[in-house]
């Protein structure tokens, strides 16, 4: 195993090379050189595979490299590739997302067919990183999938980004009240009790939450139509706990990249969103909420489990998996 890239890992951690793209060429380059011959033949895929776009937050049967399948050193790297792209707060909810398998193993015991498992989360990587070249990766696993897509030396694509737990709150053991996702919850709830009657006869849509996010694992996200309370129709207050809720999910991006995503909600404008609530309004009650604008979409959804189980999506209406790449992608290959 050849372990001489790793020399070039503290420029990462330095900040020396100040683009997210080329940090994630260096951080999966060395990944990948870490790898014996099966190992990479496992994580590595044509950019234009299916498989780029089947993404997937529950327990289901994936490819890729799992953590569970790397030595030490290797599973190192792949942490260093997540966090190439991830803020140190994502890296944080990632990483104890990850844990609470752990817990739920502890909680629903053994006989599962996928088990519950800290390590069975997957690396997967997309056509050859190169500075120049056009390629992509995921890490995934039970609720966690984050999907980068890259071209011509520029992150094109963040989303789709999923973050989900279960427990949504963690009620017993040594980690009794942790809430991984706790932002996510209390500002959708601090904007929706914000409202007046008027404005929440508005923003309800239903007074039965959805069993799920809509969207789901669509590799296209249908939102439909925006629905809803308008932005216009908050007032100065309620659209700063709007913004500051849109940031606690882009925030899950390292600087630059969520820096990208709230600028292109700026230059669509902010009039083109809506906030919409589904469920009950008191903390234990089932409940949905999305944030849904001409270039993104967010849902919430806290219904499984007695309501607490939580899954939260951002959605890249116009470059999920950099959806414009592809074509580019491939006329240029047929060209050559």
């Amino acid at each position: 195993m050849n372990l001489r890239p790793l020399i070039l890992l503290p420029l990462l951690c330095l900040g020396l090379i100040a683009k997210p793209s080329d940090e994630m060429v260096l951080a999966a380059q060395t990944f990948l050189s870490a790898l014996s011959p099966e190992q990479r033949a496992k994580t590595s895929f044509p950019f234009e595979s299916e498989e780029r776009t089947g993404w997937n937050f529950t327990p289901v049967e994936r490819r890729g490299l799992p953590l569970k399948e790397m030595e030490p050193a290797q599973r190192h790297l792949a942490y260093a590739l997540l966090g190439s792209a991830l803020s140190q707060q994502g890296m944080v909810k990632a990483l104890t997302i990850m844990s609470l398998e752990r817990i739920l193993q502890d909680i629903e015991g053994p006989g599962r067919r996928f088990p519950r498992d800290p390590e069975l989360y997957f690396v997967t990587i997309f056509g050859t990183p190169a500075k120049d070249g056009t390629w992509g990766w995921r890490v995934e696993g039970h609720h966690l999938s984050v999907n980068f897509t890259l071209s011509k030396g520029e992150v094109v694509s963040s989303a789709p980004h999923f973050m989900g737990t279960n427990p949504g709150e963690v009620r017993t053991g040594p980690r009794a009240g942790l809430r991984v996702l706790a932002g996510e919850e209390d500002l959708g709830r601090e904007l929706v009790t914000s409202l007046t009657p008027d404005q929440r006869k508005v923003a309800l849509i239903d007074t039965k939450a959805p069993d799920d996010i809509l969207t789901g694992n669509q590799r296209v996200a249908d939102a439909g139509q925006p629905r809803g309370i308008a932005w216009k129709d908050l007032d100065k207050a309620q659209q700063r706990l709007a913004r500051k809720l849109i940031s606690e999910y882009a925030d899950r991006l390292r600087g630059k990249l969520a820096q990208k995503d709230l600028k292109a909600i700026e230059e669509a404008g902010y009039d083109g969103i809506r906030f919409a609530w589904a469920g009950g309004l008191a903390k234990g009650d089932r409940h949905y909420y999305r944030v849904h604008g001409p270039t993104f979409l967010i849902e919430y959804d806290n219904t499984q489990n007695d309501a607490n189980h939580v899954h939260a999506v951002w959605r890249g209406l116009k470059d999920d998996f950099g959806r414009d790449v592809l074509g580019d992608h491939l006329k240029e290959s047929h060209s050559k």
